[in-house]
């Protein structure tokens, strides 16, 4: 079976610097993006997400790798991020990671560090040796995909991975039917919770939704740590991603 091409966006705004790793990188076998500054990764990531993002530290326009790395984890716990920084001082390295990053390189690097740190986050994040197409999978127009559980959407039953049905709440049910009836949509916590708290399960307190989304990871998550399905968007909510199995 043939393999992903896997991609990279890289943001730097140094325009030798940025074309030089672009380069080297195609020449790797990636698929490789550059861009100059926040505002451009914001643009480019709207188009799709990457398996990695190399940024830097230093960028223009007032935004710096700092917040774009907590920003991208927020958006996906399995992207890889490394910070490319010129300087060689442990706090920004601290920093870096604590801001989500998976690794740093400091600058000048050689670029057969580069690879070496990339591919090794890759093989972290399981972007390596991952099918280029999945076949697609045919379910009835009443049955749907979460992550790696199937939902009965007429009965309300939950199929797990591994083929044993799972009963859900009509709180769990109503939760992924507003899932499944908004794909790929930032779902505000307070509106989740307003729809799916009736007066027989007066929940109405701070952390309801973030209890049973984590009940729900533990169903159709492969790795409820780090969920691909019902993904966290920070400060808002939560986001149902129909193409994560």
């Amino acid at each position: 079976m043939a393999e992903a091409t896997i991609s990279l966006l890289v943001v730097e705004d140094d325009p030798f610097q940025r074309e030089t790793v672009c380069a080297y990188l195609s020449n790797q076998g990636f698929t490789v993006e550059g861009v100059e500054d926040g505002a451009a990764c914001r643009a480019a990531i709207g188009r799709g997400m990457p398996d990695a993002v190399l940024v830097d530290i230093g960028l223009p326009g007032g935004e710096d790798g700092f917040s774009l790395a907590r920003w991208l984890r927020g958006l996906s716990p399995t992207v890889g991020i490394i910070m490319l920084t010129a300087a060689s001082d442990l706090v920004d390295r601290v920093v870096g990671l604590e801001s989500g990053a998976d690794d740093y390189v400091t600058k000048p690097f050689e670029p057969r560090e580069l690879l070496a740190r990339l591919r090794a986050v890759m093989r972290r994040v399981g972007a390596e040796g991952r099918p280029a197409v999945a076949a697609p999978e045919s379910l009835p127009p009443h049955r749907v995909r979460i992550g790696a559980a199937v939902l009965d959407m007429q009965t309300g039953v939950l199929r797990n991975a591994e083929g044993r049905d799972d009963q859900l709440t009509e709180s769990e049910f109503s939760l992924l039917k507003l899932f499944v009836e908004n794909p790929n949509r930032a779902l505000h916590r307070d509106w989740l919770l307003e729809r799916t708290s009736g007066e027989e399960e007066p929940e109405a307190f701070d952390r309801a939704i973030d209890l049973r989304i984590m009940r729900l990871r533990r169903k159709v998550e492969r790795h409820p740590a780090r969920p691909m399905a019902l993904r966290t968007v920070r400060g808002v909510g939560y986001l149902f991603d129909p193409e994560a199995g």
